[in-house]
């Protein structure tokens, strides 16, 4: 399951917006509501909850994890780190209850999309962290994402892993060059695109292709995109709408080009060197996957001092060879030209990893959907997909 995963049902981004009520969210927790009782100084522990497969292990024994090992034997934590993210709408299920009840969830640690973290900094559910206690944070984080429009200054999040959403096709069976969104329309692709059936994950690289800044994007933009899309469908241009399964379809050639995450066309890469992977001329999306601090987490100090840790660019690097996204610390790019091991040195100058200065200029942050926006945005586009 993607970790960038589907908003498929109306219900889900209904949820949201029963939640967000008018404007004023009926669940908000107020700022000095937030802390609960920081027990970090005599308590050593700290839970961190994740996505699977989004951290390092040990080659000879999975249920070791280099970097998070290293932590705990540098500064005495220890730390219960649980795989139990699969899907951003279910986790928000398992720890909202708590949440708006003004009660501990759990958990001092958690890893949610761009997207849902919107929802949690707009209910005040997350806790600010103190970025005089991060000084990595502060030294270390990529400038592109610095500051989203959902948590200006990054004060309630940092990202853990960052990835582009944007084009992959296989050059060989096509037989030319993909540069632009546009270019996906010619006729030699009709029934053989596919795009992301997320509306969160779909449309800020479409509006792109029609010139728009998606940091500040309106609805008539979004809008358009629906009528042009909805167009594709009834042509039978778009051959269908996928999660992560257009992996299957480009590496079997049944579709040549598609709306792809970069982290998985790493992977497709490594089996069949004519897929490519574009950020195209209009743009792509930068997103992100953020580390956020409920709100009465009883170990703050210990959670801060962990994020802090994974951007030592030594850190950083070590967690780079092993999940291939975009690295949110562009220093750990020289830890890793610096390697020994050719294959290791080859990540610094993978695009995908540490995107280059051309690529980065073409790269922003979309502006999130409001809770105001998001039922009737996602009746309609799921309309359109078939959801």
């Amino acid at each position: 399951m993607s970790r960038r995963s589907l908003l498929r049902a109306l219900g889900a981004g209904a949820a949201g917006a029963t939640l967000a009520g008018c404007g004023v969210p009926a669940a908000f927790v107020e700022p000095g509501d937030r802390a609960g009782r920081d027990s970090s100084a005599t308590d050593h522990t700290l839970h961190f909850a994740n996505w699977p497969l989004y951290i390092d292990t040990d080659d000879e024994d999975e249920s070791k994890r280099p970097t998070l090992d290293a932590f705990s034997q540098r500064t005495g934590i220890s730390v219960t780190y649980t795989e139990e993210i699969n899907d951003n709408d279910e986790f928000f299920g398992k720890i909202s209850p708590a949440l708006m009840n003004h009660q501990e969830t759990g958990r001092d640690l958690i890893v949610i999309s761009d997207w849902m973290a919107a929802r949690f900094v707009r209910l005040g559910w997350v806790q600010e962290m103190d970025r005089a206690k991060q000084p990595n944070v502060a030294k270390y984080l990529d400038p592109l994402l610095r500051s989203p429009a959902f948590d200006e200054g990054r004060l309630h999040s940092v990202p853990w892993q960052s990835g582009i959403t944007g084009i992959a096709y296989n050059r060989k069976k096509l037989g030319r060059e993909i540069r632009s969104t546009g270019d996906l329309w010619a006729d030699d692709l009709r029934g053989r695109v596919t795009l992301l059936s997320g509306l969160d994950e779909s449309f800020a690289l479409l509006m792109q292709g029609n010139g728009v800044d998606i940091t500040r994007w309106t609805a008539d933009d979004f809008h358009e995109i629906c009528e042009q899309t909805q167009k594709r469908v009834r042509s039978k241009h778009i051959r269908r709408f996928t999660g992560n399964d257009y992996i299957k379809d480009l590496a079997t050639g049944d579709v040549l080009a598609c709306q792809a995450y970069s982290g998985d066309v790493i992977q497709l890469q490594a089996d069949n060197p004519d897929i490519e992977f574009v950020v195209p001329e209009e743009g792509a999306e930068l997103w992100a996957e953020s580390l956020m601090i409920p709100n009465l987490a009883r170990h703050k100090r210990n959670a801060e001092r962990l994020v802090d840790h994974y951007y030592d660019p030594e850190v950083a690097a070590e967690l780079a060879t092993w999940v291939n996204y975009v690295c949110p610390v562009p220093a750990a790019r020289d830890v890793l030209a610096s390697s020994k091991d050719e294959e290791t040195a080859a990540l610094a100058e993978d695009p995908l990893i540490f995107p280059d200065d051309a690529m980065r200029k073409r790269l922003a942050i979309a502006r999130d959907i409001t809770s105001e926006e998001r039922m009737d945005f996602a009746k309609k586009w799921n309309s359109i997909v078939g959801l």
